[in-house]
């Protein structure tokens, strides 16, 4: 058997495996086996933490399933906090962004926003619904709704995130209701995990991007994510566009330990 030393971290509510370099070939295989909630450590991914010629450190994202994503902002936040920097860069299949740690808080450069459509008309369960679409690293579709605890988040969103609009590559699903001038409440549903998640950064990103556009605000939204924590999303807009959108909330290190594969 092969010994594997791993670090739990979690991101306001998104938990992740950590491992420092490369323990193995099948990486997608071994996300799937530490990932796993009853068999394994259990998380929402694995993050691969390698040496990088483009920055000061390098992050592989594999879903639960064994995907790997180009990009997870909770991850990142987590692989920040992980370096023991206050101040780091991380190469991404995304590309690279800058991350700052001041104790238990993470704060990652998201990386520039594209691909942004509003009001997508969509066939869901025979029922026409407007969604919206925005590339934060990862695809995500934004839906506004009222009562969001009653949504049945797996249902709908395995749905909108299988739908041949977003085909082949799929999207993440967010739904999202307005609690004030610039807090909103999310509930995603992460491809990959295939699953609802307590939190999801580059989602929690999405939504508040799509907000700002739809209500013309500027510079600070507060983002409740399903674990009760709060993401603070900033950036500035012009028009249209966005830039220097960073990401915070918490993050910090469960327990470390060998896992044995």
């Amino acid at each position: 058997m092969k010994k594997i030393n791993f670090t739990k971290m979690v991101g306001s509510g998104n938990d992740f495996v950590v491992i420092q370099g490369r323990p193995c070939a099948n990486l997608s295989k071994l996300a799937r086996i530490v990932c796993d909630r009853r068999l394994g450590i259990g998380a929402d991914g694995m993050l691969v933490i390698e040496k990088s010629k483009k920055a000061d450190l390098g992050m592989r994202i594999f879903n639960a399933d064994g995907s790997e994503a180009k990009m997870c902002g909770n991850g990142a936040r987590c692989a920040a906090l992980f370096s023991g920097k206050k101040s780091v860069s991380l190469s991404t299949q995304a590309g690279t962004v800058n991350a700052k740690v001041s104790g238990n808080c993470a704060k990652i450069q998201i990386t520039q926003p594209k691909n942004i459509k509003l009001d997508l008309p969509l066939k869901v369960s025979g029922r026409l619904i407007k969604v919206n679409f925005i590339d934060t690293g990862v695809p995500h579709t934004v839906v506004f709704v009222n009562g969001i605890e009653k949504i049945n988040v797996e249902t709908i969103g395995r749905s909108i995130r299988n739908h041949v609009k977003f085909s082949p590559e799929g999207t993440n699903v967010n739904f999202v209701q307005v609690l004030g001038p610039n807090l909103i409440q999310i509930r995603t549903y992460e491809r990959g995990v295939e699953g609802e998640t307590l939190a999801c950064g580059t989602g929690s990103t999405a939504s508040a991007l799509i907000f700002a556009l739809k209500n013309n605000l500027n510079n600070l939204i507060k983002v409740k994510t399903q674990s009760g924590e709060v993401l603070k999303i900033y950036f500035k807009k012009d028009n249209s566009n966005f830039k220097q959108v960073w990401l915070e909330g918490s993050a910090r290190i469960v327990y470390k330990g060998e896992y044995y594969v």
